[in-house]
């Protein structure tokens, strides 16, 4: 039935390296390897494992219960276990100390949860190692919102200038109509005469 299959689908379990997967970091340095998990029906005897490029195990780790820490099972030296089961997340993140040059590759966080059936998912994360950071250059960004800004700008006052000149425009014709209704007030009067229909008076009989 489609309904149970939702259903099921909701109780899933679930892992995450977080919104981008891909890290990048300083030889010689300490990085960061993210990775939480997620359960609607919870979890026991919960088990996680982390490799590199999918065959080397470089930590395993057991979780009884939400109300316990993560037991170590085995792990590579250079690396540390900094997340927490206890909080809010379930945080199963770890550290690889003085990442060199080879350590550059695929990690992958697995996790498998026998109170949903053994059910098990995992998620893999990238690291590159490099000898510097480099800034990012924002030159042509810049350049390209100073264009566009530019652009706007002439086209705001492209508009002002367009609604002054018609604005002038209509001032003058409306004073050119008052100008004609004036004088067309005067047509065909003369020395207080009506114009042109008035009757002109007859000269007096001698």
């Amino acid at each position: 039935l489609p309904g149970l299959h939702v259903f099921a689908i909701a109780f899933a379990l679930e892992v995450s390296v977080g919104k981008t997967n891909t890290v990048t970091a300083l030889n010689n340095s300490d990085v960061l390897l993210p990775c939480t998990f997620t359960t609607c029906i919870g979890f026991q005897d919960l088990v996680f494992t982390w490799y590199f490029n999918s065959t080397e195990l470089i930590y395993h780790g057991k979780i009884k219960s939400k109300a316990s820490e993560p037991v170590l099972v085995g792990r590579n030296p250079r690396v540390e276990f900094v997340g927490s089961t206890t909080g809010k997340d379930n945080n199963i993140s770890i550290v690889l100390k003085n990442v060199e040059f080879s350590d550059a590759g695929k990690y992958t966080c697995h996790v498998k949860n026998p109170k949903e059936k053994h059910a098990q998912h995992n998620a893999t994360i990238f690291l590159t190692v490099v000898q510097k950071m480099v800034e990012a250059d924002n030159t042509v960004t810049l350049i390209i919102v100073g264009v566009v800004g530019g652009l706007i700008g002439l086209l705001i006052l492209f508009m002002l200038i367009k609604r002054v000149v018609l604005f002038i425009i209509k001032k003058t014709q409306d004073g050119k109509k008052e100008c004609l209704v004036s004088s067309s007030g005067n047509d065909n009067t003369e020395n207080g005469l009506a114009g042109s229909k008035a009757e002109q008076k007859a000269p007096p009989k001698a």
